[in-house]
């Protein structure tokens, strides 16, 4: 019989690097990661042109702002889809060469084989964290929402239930009731939304934003934040 992984603790007692969109996900994997073990740095991957962050959307220098207020160093690469691999390998064995033992992920539904972060912390000679693997949706988002952090609505999927409308909010207990009543996982975990993250308990300060014009690319509508010094 083959053994089932726990990875929802495979960071404890390591220092680790962590996965990281700017998102509520990878942002309360993180802060659980944190109560166990030590992060030495948050990895983010890029679009090709090295302007904004892959699904989520973010810029360089929000995302800058967001490790700079959690006082963790940003591993960043520029990469398309093809070379992905290859560059986020590159990203955690220099991570692991500043002292890494573990990767972080804020992913939910991984398969407990056949896991691609599985086999690439493998390849890198590091350990595997999801403290959310398997955890109910709506429960990560409620709790992430009781601990205080903040995080606002900046990509939507319309063909998936959300609205243009749904941008710019920000994610609380009754928004996460309207969206389980509109049909729409709470995560987003299907692609109807990605989010970023402004405050929260292991943020020194609020990420001052302000919003952008919507960008429209087919199904997907996007909202650019520009940080406000």
């Amino acid at each position: 019989m083959t053994e089932v992984p726990n990875w929802r603790t495979g960071a404890s007692g390591h220092k680790f690097i962590a996965s990281f969109s700017g998102g509520k996900d990878s942002t309360l994997a993180l802060y659980k990661a944190m109560q166990t073990g030590e992060a030495v740095g948050l990895i983010v991957m890029l679009e090709d042109d090295g302007n904004r962050s892959r699904s989520h959307g973010l810029s360089p220098v929000l995302l800058q702002a967001q490790a700079a207020s959690i006082d963790l160093p940003l591993f960043t690469a520029a990469s398309s889809w093809a070379d992905y691999e290859e560059n986020f390998m590159r990203l955690l064995v220099n991570a692991k060469n500043q002292g890494a033992e573990a990767l972080v992920t804020g992913d939910l539904d991984m398969p407990a084989h056949g896991c691609w972060h599985d086999k690439v912390t493998k390849n890198a000679g590091l350990k595997l964290g999801m403290p959310l693997w398997e955890m109910n949706h709506r429960d990560v988002v409620e709790e992430f929402i009781h601990l205080g952090f903040i995080t606002i609505i900046v990509t939507v999927n319309v063909s998936l239930g959300m609205k243009e409308k749904d941008l710019g909010r920000v994610l609380t207990l009754d928004y996460v009731k309207e969206l389980v009543a509109r049909g729409i996982d709470p995560c987003g975990e299907g692609g109807e939304f990605h989010t970023a993250v402004i405050d929260g308990p292991i943020f020194n300060k609020p990420i001052s934003v302000s919003k952008g014009e919507i960008i429209r690319n087919g199904e997907y509508a996007f909202l650019p934040l520009e940080l406000v010094t």
